[in-house]
């Protein structure tokens, strides 16, 4: 596909480092020079620098023949402006543009094919948002990601010490599972490296392992690999920005929210937008004294996401050293995300990294539904809808163990209307049915789009 990225930062560069290494024409337009010339010495991109809404910019970039605009600038207005001109002077079939301010998200109206044309719009706060929300509903996870509308999700734990199957061959973990719970492991990675799970694989303590279960059975399944946590109830959120507002807006019905924000005029701002449901203080998140008052010893989970790196990580080791329960720490440059984790902060969130999976989706050929980058971005979990017949397809009416998978790659579980099937091999693939993947090696993923595109036949 021929794709131009407007924007050239966390996001926009994340997404052509994964787009070029796939095959694809990338071009990335950006006001920073600097910033164009990194990404080109690295990657196989075109680049060209300009304003990402003028006409001539786009033009120069390849408008004329694009199948797809994504703008991911810092501009809401530039991202709504280049789509807009993309659509009028160019007929680009498809644009996908982020768009961060909830004054414009609210009025669904305002866009598509009435409004201005843009097909599919993502925000990256309310993305990091829903994943701290999952994070904090299944205590004692390192990711948790929906499929299927959230009848399947994928988890990601780690094996402890003590745990009924660390140190016994995945082969004995049906039989381990009470009430007629099943699951299957997608993916183990020991020591930072990925292992494709086989039956007579065994778990060691301080694996991460990845399964994927009917939401009803999560819990049930974890308890089979880690001591069980008890659910949080106390929150302290560091940073009262875009993300921190949308979780203690979204949090507060059901845990003891607090907030911490430097800014004067945001805490009364917030104090009036959370109606007195969470507790607003305004102060540093890295003062001693101040976490000391909000309780941070008696608090289950400390949330560092101001927009400042440093604040966030030093916050969350003052507050783990105080007796923070868990900490969860917003890290923006996604190349320091597996720094920080594990010395003193429990979970590491790259904004970046997270939203990347919504924009992939809409990039994967086939009839992708999700697309999820695992462990900051070395795997992906895909969500693919099979269509056709034996005869036009290369998964429908075939069992799974009959199926010509790419190396490194294992389906984990089939969603058929609201049943969830976990992938054993006998096991046939329906027309319409809801295929969950993983593919650990990335460069295998255009062979799995392959496999579920329809021969002409079906048409």
């Amino acid at each position: 596909m021929k794709i131009i990225i407007l924007g050239a930062g966390q996001v926009g560069g994340t997404l052509a480092e994964h787009l070029a290494t796939e095959g694809n024409d990338i071009t990335v337009v950006d006001t920073d020079a600097a910033r164009l010339k990194e990404l080109q010495n690295r990657l196989d991109i075109r680049t060209v620098r300009g304003k990402a809404s003028f006409p001539h910019v786009l033009h120069q970039a390849g408008g004329d023949d694009a199948d797809m605009l994504v703008a991911v600038t810092n501009s809401d207005e530039v991202n709504m402006v280049a789509c807009q001109v993309a659509h009028s002077l160019f007929k680009t079939p498809t644009k996908i543009s982020r768009i961060r301010a909830q004054d414009y998200t609210q009025y669904k109206e305002l866009f598509g094919n009435t409004g201005v044309p843009i097909d599919v719009f993502i925000s990256p706060e309310q993305v990091v948002t829903n994943y701290i929300k999952r994070l904090l509903e299944f205590p004692g996870t390192l990711q948790v990601l929906d499929f299927a509308n959230a009848k399947a999700k994928l988890v990601g734990i780690k094996a402890y010490y003590g745990g009924p199957l660390v140190g016994q061959e995945l082969r004995y973990l049906r039989e381990h599972l009470r009430s007629g719970a099943d699951t299957r492991v997608a993916a183990i990675y020991r020591k930072g490296t990925a292992i494709l799970p086989q039956a007579n694989t065994v778990i060691e303590a301080d694996d991460e392992v990845f399964f994927i279960a009917a939401k009803k059975d999560i819990r049930t399944v974890m308890a089979e690999l880690r001591r069980s946590e008890a659910p949080y109830k106390r929150v302290i959120i560091a940073g009262g920005g875009n993300i921190g507002a949308r979780l203690a807006q979204a949090l507060e019905p059901f845990y003891h929210v607090k907030l911490i924000d430097h800014n004067e005029q945001r805490c009364l701002r917030l104090s009036e937008k959370l109606k007195s449901k969470t507790i607003v203080l305004n102060g540093s998140a890295t003062d001693k004294e101040l976490l000391l008052e909000a309780n941070i010893e008696n608090t289950d989970v400390f949330c560092a996401l101001t927009n400042d790196d440093e604040v966030n990580v030093m916050s969350s080791m003052l507050a783990k050293q105080l007796g923070a329960r868990k900490v969860m720490t917003l890290i923006n440059k996604a190349e320091y995300v597996d720094l920080v984790q594990g010395e003193g902060i429990d979970i590491a969130i790259s904004p970046s990294l997270t939203t990347i999976g919504s924009l992939l989706t809409h990039v994967r050929r086939g009839d992708v539904a999700n697309v999820h980058s695992l462990r900051r971005g070395a795997a992906e979990a895909i969500e693919a809808i099979a269509h056709g017949d034996k005869n036009t397809s290369k998964v429908v009416g075939r069992r799974l163990d009959e199926i010509n998978l790419p190396e490194g790659t294992t389906i984990g579980a089939i969603v058929r209307n609201d049943q969830v099937k976990i992938a054993h091999g006998d096991v046939v693939v329906e027309s319409d049915d809801h295929v969950i993947l993983f593919v650990l090696d990335k460069k295998r993923i255009p062979e799995v789009e392959r496999l579920f595109q329809v021969e002409l036949g079906f048409f």
